[in-house]
């Protein structure tokens, strides 16, 4: 290989910047992504299947033939693909903390993706959130890494189902290395201020457990430890990651997470390079960054062999995933897409996650209701089931994606004797006297820095329908759509029974599943809850006081 052929392995760039498609074989790159929200036109499998093979025709064609690796953040499912089932995020996973099912969630995943030719996941985030405030809470399975740890693990093992050189593997990517879930104020990007036993015992273990579960590819967190930014630390990259933990495979930059560090541009990639990054998420001036590559290695400010290292370890892997024999979508897979047997599952995970915090009167599980008033917009909205990640970086609200609202799975757990009807604002129809209201409230869909919050407060708009439920003198039971606990000390004080939902993806249906007695309530907290926003950040074990501990869950 020449220098130039090495170089470009060791780049990824965004597949909406490259300025010509003939660009991946002119640089000879090693990856193209697609990030949130960036896919072919008409969104659909077979449309995905026909643009990454497209790409991968392209690669094929260099001098080489070396084929990319196109990756994807499929973290709930393969959620950027229009039809693909859409399971619950992490924290609802946390609250099931069921490793069997997450590892069959895993392999689904690993099938609806190499239906489309993405054979790279940028998942699972094995964060631990330990500040709710962060706008990315939900991407982890909980605050404690007993649950990061074995959930995130179960994951890698379906997503690499069969071993990584398997038809059915794609390639899992444990994230973000390391203390994402540790910001000081929750902030995303922020520092994470912790002593090495502290950071270690907390935000590293997990990794521990991904590595034995066969990782072969870990992604840098944007964030900083103790002030040194994780993409350039080589303490963190090398002597933890490798030295200590005896990682063997390639580790890649987070998107444009070089550029975020001190220096002039090229200061930048030899710093993360000789920290120990392999492969760059560029993810956008590609051709400057093989330029500057190139003269860092003649000027040795990268040394040639740390260059040699980097491309040795990326091709390992992808001759280990059987990548050269199968560069191309598998489309008789393309039919099985969101099937119902698959939805299925979705719908035991929701089920599974969902988690009952009051049950006063034993309201749940409903049963000997005649009419009831379900209550507020997000009923009948998809979108706000899903959350951020799914068909959009940010995600949208509405029918974005199939699937199941909750207002039909409760339609169909009621059964044919029981006049249910719809209310957007809580008034109820006229003449219709509800003998039990549902009010569904949340958030609106957001992801990484757009998440941030420095209150937790619920919507004015969320609290009204609970206020317009309650006052119709019925029983009220509020279902909450949400990545993280909120402050609702006030609204539990005026419903009859709370169930934390969290972000159950496209199968609603499973959450109307445990409100009728369908499926038994076994979700546990994977999170401290907190009564106000003065108690943030509080986690287990470290003696301050809460609403609700991690681990509680009624059993109705």
């Amino acid at each position: 290989m020449t220098v130039e052929e090495k170089i470009g392995q060791t780049l990824q760039a965004a597949r909406d910047y490259l300025v010509s498609d003939s660009d991946i074989a002119k640089y000879g790159l090693g990856s193209v992504l697609s990030g949130g929200g960036s896919g072919p036109r008409f969104n659909d499998p077979a449309h995905w299947a026909d643009m990454i093979d497209g790409y991968q025709r392209v690669a094929l064609s260099s001098r080489l033939g070396i084929p990319i690796l196109y990756g994807v953040d499929a973290v709930h499912g393969n959620n950027n693909v229009r039809g693909a089932v859409v399971f619950p995020h992490n924290i609802g996973l946390g609250a099931a903390n069921d490793p069997a099912l997450v590892e069959e969630i895993g392999r689904i995943t690993a099938l609806e993706m190499l239906a489309t030719g993405a054979r790279w996941n940028f998942a699972p985030c094995v964060t631990v959130p330990r500040d709710e405030r962060w706008g990315r809470t939900y991407e982890g399975f909980g605050e404690s890494p007993d649950l990061a740890g074995p959930l995130g693990a179960a994951c890698i093992k379906g997503l690499q189902s069969g071993g990584l050189g398997s038809p059915t593997a794609v390639l899992a990517t444990p994230k973000h290395f390391a203390g994402d879930g540790g910001t000081s104020g929750g902030r995303d990007r922020g520092d994470a201020a912790y002593s090495e036993d502290d950071f270690m015992r907390i935000h590293v273990a997990p990794y521990a457990d991904a590595i034995a579960a066969g990782a072969r590819c870990v992604m840098v967190s944007f964030s900083s430890w103790n002030g040194e930014p994780c993409h350039g630390s080589e303490r963190l990259l090398t002597g933890i990651l490798r030295e200590k933990l005896g990682f063997k495979g390639f580790v890649i930059s987070d998107w444009g997470g070089v550029s975020l560090l001190p220096g002039s541009y090229e200061e930048r990639i030899a710093k993360a390079v000789n920290a120990g990054i392999d492969m760059i998420m560029v993810p956008d001036e590609y051709a400057r960054a093989a330029g500057a590559m190139r003269d860092l290695v003649t000027s040795g400010a990268i040394r040639r062999e740390r260059l040699d290292e980097a491309v040795r370890r990326i091709l390992t892997v992808k001759f280990e995933m059987g990548l050269f024999e199968r560069p191309f979508a598998d489309r008789s897979l393309l039919a099985q897409v969101g099937s119902l047997e698959r939805r299925s599952v979705a719908r035991k995970a929701v089920a599974e996650s969902v988690v009952v915090l009051k049950n006063e009167g034993s309201v749940l599980p409903i049963s000997g209701k005649k009419k009831i008033l379900v209550v507020g917009p997000r009923a009948k909205d998809v979108g706000a089931q899903c959350g951020g990640w799914t068909l959009t970086w940010q995600g949208v609200r509405g029918s974005s994606v199939p699937g199941t609202t909750i207002m039909q799975g409760i339609v169909e757990a009621a059964g044919p004797g029981v006049r249910v009807e719809y209310s957007r604002d809580g008034t109820a129809p006229a003449g219709f006297e509800p003998d039990l209201a549902i009010v569904v409230i949340g958030e609106d869909p957001y992801a990484e820095m757009k998440g941030d919050s420095s209150d937790l407060a619920l919507p004015a708009g969320e609290k009204r329908l609970v206020a317009a439920a309650a006052s119709l003198g019925a029983p009220v039971v509020a279902v909450l759509l949400s990545g993280r606990p909120l402050i609702v000390t006030d609204e539990l004080g005026k419903v009859d029974a709370f169930a934390a939902a969290w972000l159950p993806g496209s199968e609603g249906a499973g959450i109307a599943d445990v409100l009728f007695g369908v499926a038994k309530a076994r979700g546990a907290l994977p999170c401290s809850w907190p009564a106000s926003i003065e108690q943030v950040p509080v986690n287990a074990g470290d003696g301050r006081p809460c609403l609700f501990p991690a681990g509680f869950g009624l059993r109705p």
